[in-house]
């Protein structure tokens, strides 16, 4: 017996092996709105990451909100940037299974309002 037809039949029965599916953002979100989110088919070896930076000027706190692919390297990552006047310390945080980085943001109802009149620093943010 041929050993073509055997191993034809094993290979069948492997499944094809896809990257992991994650959410990415079409653009940064401020709280308490949730980014607009697609899903996207990461490059192999990648996680899905959700990343959360939160700013302060003064007594004014913004938090925003990120998703994509992100290598190994940059999972559990956490630390501090200063931008546009703003304070942020950010933290990311990865998953491994397809479109576990879906969550959405819990808003803080007293943010509410101010969050829309930050609009133009997001853009700011997006441009520098």
């Amino acid at each position: 017996m041929s050993r073509s037809p055997i191993l034809l039949l094993l290979l069948c029965c492997v499944p094809l092996a896809g990257g992991l599916q994650c959410y990415t953002c079409l653009f940064p979100a401020i709280s308490p709105m949730d980014c607009l989110k697609f899903p996207q088919e990461c490059p192999a070896g990648q996680l899905c990451l959700s990343s959360t930076a939160e700013g302060t000027t003064g007594t004014m706190l913004v938090r925003i909100y990120e998703k994509s692919c992100a290598v190994q390297s940059h999972c559990g990552l956490s630390g501090q940037k200063r931008t546009a006047g703003y304070n942020f310390n950010y933290s990311n945080v990865c998953c491994d299974t397809d479109l576990c980085n879906a969550a959405a943001p819990v808003a803080t109802p007293a943010r509410r309002g101010a969050a829309l009149g930050l609009l133009p620093l997001l853009l700011y943010l997006l441009l520098v």
